[in-house]
């Protein structure tokens, strides 16, 4: 496989409100942007696009899913919000790690363990070393894993074979706000636990999963005390609508803790954020806006047809008609693929995310094929037009469920 140099690279931003975002440049050097819904990669001895460029240095379409043009010590970063954890413009999700039932079809075995590790071997190797879990993903109460322990399992064996230059993995968790967790003390414990899960001394980037109950203001005191007690860089929320968001924010500022994230369920399919007035606010707040379930589960990817749509608990919200009217979506998703250079559908999807700025896709990986996929969406960008495009697109397919937490 050829190998692009990029020698030295100008870029061009078209800002938007919100926080300062650090890019990291395709030549190592950091530029400071006031804050970007875009960027245009150019170098400066070629007048050409870089998704130009790459297409053509790796011999314009293929069959299958195109890998990426960009080496794993040139994946573009970005700060999480105004703190200093970096990561890359992609993540990758570990939901589906040691879960039986949603994701696996009744089934963990040793297969699903070694898929899963090469799926991150494959991540780290890319360069796409943040990697998001919870404490409540996997199924170990039915015989299978949680997915903390996996994580920590791959890191640790990764480590022991590690390199000079080897990428150190960026680990995101949550909190799972349960109703008989009380006050800012079971944060701290949770934290702890995960952390001896992960076999960690601190962890990247802690969140609160889902706004509780009640307690809330109790839970974002204890995100400030893993902060002052060094057990967390940075802390997050996730599935927080407009007014929590904002006061997740107020009362972190308080304590001089930035809000370096909401995690929420935004794709092509589902822009519920940009309708509920999140995704704005997350820009001007200058909080980093993760995107879970950036291929509506599988959907975008085309994977699924009428005629074989999404079994278990996946079936409820695609059903054979809500794939039917998907098609001139996912349609015009694969003609934009060939422009690019043979993308496909996925990595359409995730760089229609990144393209907007301020915006950090977490897809799930299951196995090596799909985590090498991933990295395709780099190197190229859709324009202003084409997102506008797809956005209208996705509107004409029906709304699908999203996370009940999200109205809390």
């Amino acid at each position: 496989m050829e190998t692009l140099t990029v020698p030295s690279m100008s870029i061009s931003v078209k800002p938007i409100r919100g926080a300062p975002i650090g890019v990291k440049s395709l030549s190592g050097q950091r530029v400071t942007l006031p804050s970007a819904t875009s960027l245009k990669l150019q170098t400066m001895s070629s007048k050409l696009p870089l998704r130009t460029r790459a297409a053509a240095a790796s011999g314009g379409a293929s069959s299958g899913a195109s890998s990426s043009t960009v080496a794993p010590a040139e994946v573009p970063r970005v700060k999480l919000g105004r703190t200093d954890v970096e990561v890359p413009v992609i993540g990758v999700g570990a939901w589906a790690w040691g879960d039986k039932f949603f994701w696996n079809d009744g089934e963990w075995n040793e297969r699903n363990v070694r898929d899963a590790k090469q799926a991150f071997d494959s991540a780290m190797d890319a360069g796409l070393n943040f990697i998001d879990t919870a404490e409540v993903y996997g199924t170990k109460q039915f015989g299978a894993d949680d997915s903390e322990s996996l994580l920590g399992r791959f890191i640790k064996e990764r480590a022991a074979k590690s390199k000079a230059g080897d990428s150190t993995p960026i680990v995101a968790t949550k909190f799972a706000a349960l109703p008989w967790r009380f006050g800012r003390e079971s944060v701290v414990t949770a934290v702890k636990d995960s952390l001896r899960r992960l076999q960690l001394d601190c962890v990247d980037l802690y969140q609160l999963h889902w706004p509780g109950v009640w307690g809330n203001e109790g839970y974002i005191d204890g995100l400030a005390d893993c902060v002052d007690k060094g057990l967390v860089k940075a802390v997050g929320v996730s599935n927080y609508k407009l007014d929590r968001l904002q006061q997740a924010h107020q009362q972190l500022a308080k304590r001089g803790v930035p809000l370096a994230s909401n995690q929420v369920h935004y794709n092509i399919l589902y822009r519920v954020p940009e309708s509920n007035g999140v995704k704005k606010a997350c820009e001007d707040l200058g909080v980093t806006l993760i995107a879970y379930s950036p291929l509506s589960q599988g959907v975008l990817s085309g994977k699924y047809s009428p005629q074989k749509p999404p079994t278990g608990p996946r079936a409820n919200s695609y059903s054979p008609d809500f794939i039917r009217k998907a098609q001139p979506l996912l349609k015009r998703m694969a003609e934009l693929g060939e422009k690019y250079g043979g993308r496909t559908k996925t990595q359409v999807a995730l760089n229609w995310l990144i393209v907007q700025g301020n915006i950090v896709p977490i897809p799930g990986a299951k196995n090596r094929a799909q985590a090498d996929e991933f990295a395709g969406a780099l190197g190229w960008s859709l324009t202003p037009e084409e997102v506008e495009e797809l956005r209208e697109l996705g509107s004409r397919a029906p709304q699908v469920q999203g996370f009940p937490a999200e109205a809390f």
